[in-house]
C-alpha cells in the first residue's frame, strides 16, 4: 500500500489531480484520491488496526477494476501489453488471499 501511496503522491506533485490526460476525469481523481487512501490503509495496517485490511481490500477491488477499465475499455490494450496491470492483479490476490488470515491478528 506504501508503495501505491508513493505513485499516486508523485503523480499528484507532478502532474496534478489529472495526471493522466486520456483518461476521463472521474478516473482521474480516483486514482489521485488513492494517494490519500493507501497512506491511510499503509498507516491503519501499520497499526495493527483490521480497518487496514479491510480498506485494502476496497482499494484493491476498485483499483483492480478502474485499471481494467481503462486497458481494456479506454485504451483497448490488453494484460499482456500492460505489465503494471499484471502487477496490480497479482497484488490484488495476494491482498485478497492473505487478508481472512492477517485480519484475524489485527486489533478491532
Amino acid at each position: 500500500m506504501a508503495v501505491g501511496s508513493l505513485s499516486h503522491l508523485t503523480d499528484l506533485v507532478r502532474h496534478g489531480l489529472c495526471p493522466y490526460a486520456w483518461a476521463p476525469g472521474w478516473l482521474n481523481l480516483y486514482w489521485s484520491s488513492l494517494a490519500v487512501l493507501d497512506t491511510l490503509a499503509a498507516a491503519l495496517l501499520i497499526g495493527g488496526r483490521r480497518r487496514g485490511m479491510d480498506l485494502a481490500c476496497a482499494i484493491m477491488a476498485t483499483d483492480t477494476a478502474a485499471n481494467g477499465y481503462a486497458v481494456y475499455g479506454i485504451q483497448h490494450s490488453g494484460l499482456a501489453d500492460q505489465p503494471g496491470l499484471g502487477r496490480l492483479l497479482a497484488f490484488a490476490v495476494l491482498v485478497f488471499c492473505v487478508a481472512p488470515f492477517v485480519r484475524r491478528h489485527l486489533a478491532r
